[in-house]
């Protein structure tokens, strides 16, 4: 066996260690750092320092609270992804989020005192060696069609090929330049069904030749309901990827077969529902044991909705709202909920105008815990959780996955103690 050389063992170092935690250990700037990784050279000089924090980090045994993985969470929004695989031990290290709103209900939640590290804006314009080694990565990207023409001219002329070409310009092309870049043990990417048929099902195709045969990992898809969990008629494709081949496989997937109804999430009127300190009487009058009023339709707009829905009747086509009762599953919460509430009205009873669902009850819809705080107005609230995940399917999933990259990690630790020993 060789001896590893001092630019192996800075990439061996990389695998535990943020360019920045490596900078202060060899009392050198992050540029440095960044210049040796990019330039593929490193001096001997720092060799020793190297191993030493390998050797540091191999040797540790496993103590009680200590992260079982890393992971990073891109296009996060209000971090539901990162809530599933948190749930499973994994430690988020590093956030991209544009959005200001949800970005403020973000860090409301997750950047507690006990929480340190970088949040940032546009994924597109940050540097890709400085995201941090981590072994996971998490990415609810949305959903861009990809150009293929010209890429024969671009090979004949030398110009960048594979997925610099054909995915350039989009968001998927910045977590396939992290993944080529930081190779994570494992990542999951989430987006809405009609991925699979997007431009005629060419965007997907191309997403799994980046995937596979570019990138080289062993990739797993599957649309997973989230009915199965929650109140919600919600299918979403996730897409797994293993940096080797592992033994991982959808059938692992436990989906309850008592589905949840719509009850179990609406706000108690019967003197149980639980006063929230976040929440007050935001959105439920605790001492008429009612939901504020203002979520139910004005008469003008449920007086629209109703000749809206008869006009599409008559025509034979299926468009409307979607009226339900506590013993219902609802309809796809969508992100323009705010707008009428269409999709899922609450029956108030015979006569009565029906009501939108509170933004905590859509909390609760997806699978966020009441603990969750809603800082924003409503109309940003039902935007949020209208793009969001559900929890319960991320923590499943989560579930069956993260065995398999504790295997990934423990055959690369056991390969780095062999290379520090040759």
């Amino acid at each position: 066996m060789r001896t590893a050389n001092s630019h192996d063992l800075l990439t061996q170092t990389l695998q535990f260690y943020s360019q920045s935690e490596i900078a202060a250990y060899c009392g050198k700037s992050v540029r440095t750092i960044r210049r040796w990784e990019s330039d593929k050279t490193c001096p001997t000089i720092a060799t020793a320092a190297l191993r030493e924090m390998i050797g540091v980090k191999i040797s540790k045994a496993p103590v009680e609270g200590q992260p079982d993985f890393r992971l990073i969470d891109l296009f996060a929004g209000i971090g539901g992804i990162r809530r599933g695989f948190e749930a499973q031990g994994g430690r988020c290290v590093f956030t991209s989020e544009w959005n200001k709103y949800s970005t403020k209900t973000y860090q409301e939640n997750f950047m507690d005192n006990a929480e340190v590290h970088q949040f940032i804006g546009d994924i597109a314009s940050f540097p890709k060696n400085s995201v941090p080694s981590h072994d996971v990565l998490l990415a609810g990207f949305p959903c861009q069609p990809f150009s293929i023409a010209g890429v024969s001219k671009k090979n004949s002329l030398g110009r960048p090929h594979g997925f610099e070409c054909t995915t350039q310009g989009t968001l998927f092309y910045e977590v396939a330049r992290i993944i080529k870049v930081k190779r994570p043990a494992a990542f999951m990417l989430e987006n809405v069904k009609n991925l699979l048929s997007h431009d005629k099902g060419n965007t997907f195709k191309t997403i799994l030749s980046v995937l596979r045969d570019e990138l080289k990992y062993d990739v797993h898809y599957r649309v997973i309901d989230g009915k199965h969990f929650t109140p919600q008629h919600r299918e979403r494709i996730v897409i797994v990827g293993f940096r080797e081949t592992t033994e991982f496989t959808f059938d692992d997937l436990h989906l309850p077969a008592e589905k949840p109804l719509l009850g179990s999430i609406l706000h108690k009127t019967d003197g149980t529902e639980p006063m929230l300190p976040h929440d007050g009487d935001r959105f439920f009058d605790h001492s008429s044991r009612k939901v504020q009023h203002k979520y139910t339709l004005t008469p003008n707009l449920w007086t629209y909705l109703q000749a809206y829905a008869e006009k599409h009747r008559a025509a034979g086509n299926g468009f409307g709202f979607g009226l339900v009762t506590p013993d219902s599953i609802t309809r796809t919460l969508s992100a323009r909920y705010h707008k009428d509430g269409s999709e899922v009205l609450i029956s108030q009873g015979k006569g009565k105008r029906p009501r939108r669902l509170t933004p905590r009850e859509c909390a609760r819809l997806m699978g966020f815990p009441d603990d969750f705080v809603i800082p924003v107005s409503d109309t940003q609230a039902y935007r949020q959780f209208g793009n969001s995940v559900v929890i319960p399917v991320m923590q499943e999933v989560a579930r069956i996955m993260i065995p398999h990259v504790k295997g990934l990690l423990a055959q690369e630790c056991s390969r780095q103690r062999l290379s520090l020993v040759a």
